[in-house]
């Protein structure tokens, strides 16, 4: 397709451009008048040599009006550039100083003895009319006027010069022709320059749109466009400045990550368009708090965002992030799909602070951010937590730790020990639960604590549950050892594709029935109402393993997962059997027990310690015990010996 050139006499009259033309034309004569009659006036002094040569009878007259023209001249000008004067008024006395040089000469110049030279030396005359025309920039008007004062003057000197008349018809067609000749060209330079600024003018509005659209390209790319905010390409430049800034001049910043809670349920409940709306809510209100403490934010995933800020000290990092929380919350943006209490759009918020500078790495203020927003997260999210180098939890040791888990399983770091579960009526061991231990390189046992949120951080956990599963099966359930085995799973377990094949190829692989097997879900705020998770419990009931559900009470989802999932087994935390000293936690205990019982599930009480509790429990029509009591977590050999078997277990790589 042909694009037509760009011509601002389309958008611009001819009277807006003929204004544009003579206030460019003023500007360029005003800047150039200094200089040109400088010229002028030198070349003009310097001619006195030719007077002595040619007319030295009357070379002193004709050389003093020269310096005097001359000398006139410039004092007039330079007294109008300091006033201010108009360039008008500058155009007339270098046109003036045109026609008194001239005639400053002439007149002189035509006394002198020999006519026959003067008659001959007045040809010069025609340089004035060219000076009037091509020296000076001139409008149109002040060169024709000039040129045809220094024409008539001419014919005035010629016709009283005594010469021939032929000499007077060549001298004066000569003249004449010089001043058709200077005035032509001055029109068509007058004409050209006009076709130049247009041309300039062309030049300039086309440089100035690209670089408006580079500018705005650059901004673009720069620009969340949903948001508006700065997008991870600016926002990273912008950490490069930040950190390079805190390298060479110790200028300390922080890095604040900010999650909105709960987002996609948002967005499954109200749409993609509330969800968007939402988004563009939290960032203004966001950029607005930001302003106040002179950072930048930017949007650095679907529902995250950064803010850098440069401050000095721990304190103020920690009461910017728990503003961020307090604003977002402060919007009261409604969201009643959440489990956990609250019906508004909160924010979990993650931030670092600069700390030691040698040998530190760019991406490490953001990684520490991002371990201090897990922790916030883990910690019932609408909260904000600063990274803590001692804090195990988020601190280097638990990149120790994530390294570890990388090798656990094959340098034989990682193992299980079995608890068993009582049947109350019959006293019997019906199941065990599969506990995993970790152990550091010099033996030193690491606890579950810390190990496993850094293994579900990571997606060590991954690995690490289906080995668990594999050694499960291999080390009690494939030569019955035991009847049943429960195995804790993680939620990010649950929403990993494929899952629920990989269990069934494992126990195709031990030759182990699904129905040997029970998987305790616990009941915690990372336990989201998602599709993916329904979908693989599903597929696992149908490989017949057992779901229980962990932990009862210690959440906020447990009555809706009780009302989506029919589990086999509900296990009631150790708090509420521990609180029932008093008569309030003895009658929130049968509180519980009678809701569960009610939904048909099974109930299992944890932390039995005492024969009074087994007691308790018996009185309440509990049907499995767990607990100290009962037996404390012993190795997979404890059980094999109990039934006079002992085969090596069936391992195989996970």
């Amino acid at each position: 397709m042909d694009v037509e050139p760009y011509d601002p006499r389309q958008e611009l009259g001819a009277a807006e451009l003929r204004i544009l033309y003579r206030a460019e034309a003023l500007a360029k004569r005003r800047k150039d008048a200094r200089p040109g009659l400088w010229i002028a006036v030198v070349i003009y002094v310097l001619f006195s040599v030719s007077d002595l040569l040619l007319i030295p009878d009357v070379a002193a007259y004709t050389i003093t009006a020269r310096f005097a023209v001359g000398l006139t001249a410039l004092l007039t000008l330079e007294a109008q550039l300091r006033r201010g004067a108009a360039t008008e008024w500058l155009d007339v006395t270098c046109a003036a100083a045109i026609i008194f040089g001239y005639v400053g000469w002439l007149f002189p110049a035509s006394l002198g003895a020999n006519k026959e030279t003067v008659a001959y030396y007045m040809v010069f005359g025609t340089i004035f009319m060219m000076s009037a025309n091509l020296f000076f920039t001139f409008s149109f008007k002040v060169s024709i006027i000039t040129s045809t004062i220094i024409l008539c003057i001419l014919y005035v000197v010629n016709y009283f010069l005594p010469a021939s008349l032929t000499y007077k018809m060549v001298f004066g067609t000569f003249y004449v022709s010089c001043f058709t000749f200077t005035s032509y060209v001055n029109w068509k330079l007058n004409e050209e320059r006009y076709n130049v600024f247009l041309n300039a003018l062309e030049a300039k509005i086309q440089h100035k749109e690209a670089t408006e659209r580079g500018k705005a390209l650059l901004r673009l790319s720069r620009t969340d466009p949903l948001t508006g905010l700065e997008n991870r390409r600016a926002i990273d430049e912008k950490l490069r400045d930040y950190w390079s800034d805190w390298q060479k001049l110790g200028n300390s910043f922080a890095a604040i990550l900010i999650d909105v809670d709960f987002f996609k349920k948002f967005n499954d409940c109200y749409g993609h368009q509330e969800g968007d709306r939402c988004l563009i809510h939290v960032a203004n209100a966001l950029s607005d708090l930001i302003k106040n403490y002179n950072g930048s934010i930017g949007r650095y995933g679907g529902e995250e965002f950064i803010v850098l800020a440069r401050m000095d000290k721990k304190d103020q990092v920690a009461e910017l992030a728990e503003a961020i929380c307090r604003t977002v919350e402060t919007l009261a943006i409604t969201h009643e799909l959440r489990r956990d209490g609250i019906s508004i759009v909160t924010a979990s918020v993650g931030a670092a602070f600069t700390r030691t500078q040698a040998g530190a790495k760019l991406e490490k203020i953001i990684h520490e951010a991002d371990r201090a927003l897990y922790l916030a997260k883990a910690s019932g999210r609408n909260c904000a937590r600063l990274f803590d180098p001692t804090d195990p939890q988020s601190s280097d040791e638990s990149e120790n730790l994530a390294a570890l888990l990388k090798i656990a399983i094959g340098q034989g770091l990682v193992s299980l020990v079995y608890q068993p579960i009582q049947d109350v009526v019959s006293g019997r061991v019906e199941a065990v639960e599969a506990l995993m231990r970790l152990k550091m390189l010099d033996g030193t046992l690491v606890p579950p604590s810390l190990f496993i949120p850094v293994a579900e951080r990571t997606g060590a956990i991954l690995e690490l549950g289906r080995w668990a599963i594999r050694t499960v099966c291999a080390e009690l359930l494939a030569d019955d050892h035991v009847p049943l085995v429960s195995v804790n799973v993680s939620p990010i377990q649950l929403k990993t594709p494929g899952f629920a094949a990989s269990v069934a190829t494992i126990l195709g692989e031990t030759g182990v029935t699904g129905n040997r097997l029970a998987f305790e879900i616990t009941e915690g705020l990372e336990m989201e109402m998602h599709s993916d998770i329904l979908r693989c419990i599903s597929d696992l009931k149908l490989l017949g393993i057992k779901i229980w559900l962990d932990d009862f009470g210690t959440g906020f989802a447990g009555l809706s997962w009780l009302r989506l999932i029919d589990f086999d087994t509900v296990k009631i935390d150790r708090s509420f059997l521990h609180d029932c000293g008093t008569p309030k936690g003895m009658a929130m205990l049968q509180d519980i027990i009678a809701l569960v019982r009610n939904r048909g599930h099974k109930i299992l009480v944890e932390g039995v310690e005492t024969d009074e509790q087994i007691a308790l429990m018996r009185e309440f029509g509990i049907d499995k015990i767990q607990g100290f009591r009962v037996g404390r977590p012993v190795p997979a050999a404890n059980f094999q010996a109990k039934r006079g078997v002992h085969k090596r277990p069936y391992l195989k790589s996970a």
